[in-house]
């Protein structure tokens, strides 16, 4: 009686439009008071103990470091690069979107930051070049999807709190459905290219992809710093999420000076001497080099033994200073003798830079550009954390009530394998991704179906990728697809329009949703070849 007069409350609410987390918290609330043996006190001490949670810590980071990363440079930096990768293929310009919104998706996180970030800038540049605004509208709507599947996932934090699984095997696992689903859009687009003549960019050599490697490097680098930090054994996957943030803003302010007291602010300037130039770029690259040749060591070698702190930074000063001369006698003229006028002539170009963020440091972090995004961040979190907590305080009540051990026993009984039972999972995710957010319903049904897969020998990190792969094509399904609502905003067409325009490349993620349901080696593989099994306690 219980669970049904639960399920009601919760389909009712939301069919009245109450938001979803007053709709999970307030029929919780009414069944722990009127139906339940559970004290209301219950109630309080759930609602702390969610609140407490480690992994959902990492939230509000992740959420920040994206709201850092999804300015426009960083986004412009990351597609001349994917074009200047593939963009010489026919379709190559619609392809290059693809390849861009997986690379700031394993930097963001976040599907919508993904739509916004690689969309403004990327369905402009189709439609110069002769692509239908529907065509770049659709592929921008479903490559956007990858946001919740690439590593850092926020999608995957939620699943991880609410289930106990690892989110660093979570992320581990969404690698290589990530890649497959970004090479399966990419295919299709360049079956449809040959078939409409679309046009390919003109190659411009490898020397443009260096260049463009170069310019987005930085936010490149954040990867690095996540998922080499975390499966290094340096931090934890929250620990990867605050230095994510603090990288993120150094980088947006300080490096490419996209936003903030800084802005538009170049390193070299016009007036620049050619030795001054090259001088600087020498002893940059040295600096990058040291910089990440310190940071990737820590991680290879954290476990090594004899390997020291020293021994690592006498090696890296030694290669950074190797890689300095190398560029300056390549680039600069007059031999080894020139070289200590080229870095006599940098330290102008080092002056001034320094001396212009040793002004604008403090001001950088009260800047207004700053303070919105903060803020921004800030609603972001309040609202997806409050979710979260009702969500959780709706998962005690099942397992109170032991509703998903009466579910689970009907389902054994009516003769469920996990073959049938991965089927229903699908069917309901993909009706529920039609009406409600990703992390709501994700925290609704996971705390349902979780001891049912886990009975029918189910793995918990392929029934974590299924969930999230349902959950992308939620998002581009009306009537509440968040990508469709986000892909019109920026494009000014109807919904209407953006849905048709996104239906053919639909139909591959559901392909896609095939293979990763009922290959689970396709998303077991990676962790646990890296991080062993995953252990669940029943």
């Amino acid at each position: 009686m219980e669970p049904a007069i639960l399920f009601v409350l919760v389909l009712l609410l939301l069919f009245l439009g109450v938001p979803v987390a007053v709709a999970l918290g307030l029929s919780s609330l009414i069944i722990i008071a009127f139906f339940s043996s559970d004290s209301i006190s219950s109630v309080a001490l759930q609602l702390f103990t969610a609140s407490q949670n480690y992994t959902l810590l990492a939230i509000p980071f992740f959420i920040l470091a994206s709201a850092f990363m999804s300015t426009g440079g960083v986004a412009r930096r990351i597609i001349r690069f994917a074009i200047a990768s593939v963009g010489h293929f026919r379709g190559g310009l619609a392809m290059a979107s693809v390849l861009a919104c997986m690379m700031f998706a394993a930097l963001s996180g976040s599907s919508p930051a993904t739509v916004v970030a690689i969309g403004t800038i990327a369905i402009a540049g189709m439609r110069q070049v002769g692509y239908s605004k529907e065509f770049a509208a659709g592929i921008i709507a479903n490559a956007g999807t990858l946001g919740i599947l690439i590593p850092p996932s926020i999608v995957m934090v939620v699943y991880s709190a609410a289930t106990d699984v690892s989110v660093g095997r979570m992320f581990l696992a969404g690698v290589v459905p990530g890649l497959v689903a970004g090479l399966m859009l990419m295919v299709a687009i360049y079956v449809m290219a040959r078939v409409r003549n679309l046009p390919a960019e003109e190659w411009k050599g490898f020397h443009e992809i260096v260049e463009g490697g170069k310019e987005a490097g930085w936010g490149l680098f954040l990867i690095i710093i996540i998922l080499g930090g975390i499966y290094g054994g340096v931090f934890t996957p929250t620990e990867a999420a605050a230095v994510a943030a603090v990288y993120s803003f150094a980088v947006a302010l300080f490096v490419y000076r996209d936003m903030g007291p800084m802005k538009n602010e170049r390193w070299v300037k016009e007036a620049d001497g050619p030795r001054a130039k090259v001088g600087f770029s020498a002893t940059v690259y040295a600096l990058a080099f040291f910089f990440v040749w310190m940071i990737l060591s820590f991680f290879l070698t954290a476990d090594w033994e004899g390997v020291t702190l020293q021994g690592r930074t006498v090696t890296g000063l030694f290669l950074s200073l190797a890689a300095m001369v190398a560029y300056a006698l390549w680039r600069g003229r007059g031999g080894p003798a020139a070289l200590p006028g080229l870095l006599l002539a940098s330290l102008p170009i080092w002056r001034r830079n320094l001396s212009l963020m040793g002004r604008n440091f403090l001001r950088a972090f009260f800047n207004e550009e700053t303070r919105k995004v903060t803020v921004d961040a800030a609603r972001t979190t309040v609202m997806l954390m409050f979710i979260i907590v009702n969500a959780l305080l709706f998962a005690h009540v099942l397992t109170a009530e032991r509703i998903p051990q009466a579910i689970t026993g009907l389902m054994v009984d009516a003769g469920f394998t996990w073959f049938t039972f991965l089927i229903a999972v699908n069917l309901l995710l993909l009706l529920g991704g039609q009406f409600m957010e990703p992390s709501g319903l994700l925290l609704i049904v996971a705390p349902v179906v979780f001891p049912i897969a886990m009975e029918l020998g189910v793995d918990p990190v392929h029934l974590g990728i299924i969930m999230v792969v349902n959950m992308e094509i939620g998002m581009i399904t009306p009537p509440i697809g968040l990508n469709l609502f986000v892909t019109s905003g920026i494009t000014g067409m109807s919904l209407i329009q953006v849905v048709r325009a996104a239906a053919p490349f639909v139909a591959v993620l559901f392909i896609f949703l095939i293979l990763v349901t009922y290959m689970p080696v396709m998303s077991t593989w990676l962790p646990y070849s890296l991080m062993g099994p995953e252990i669940v306690t029943r």
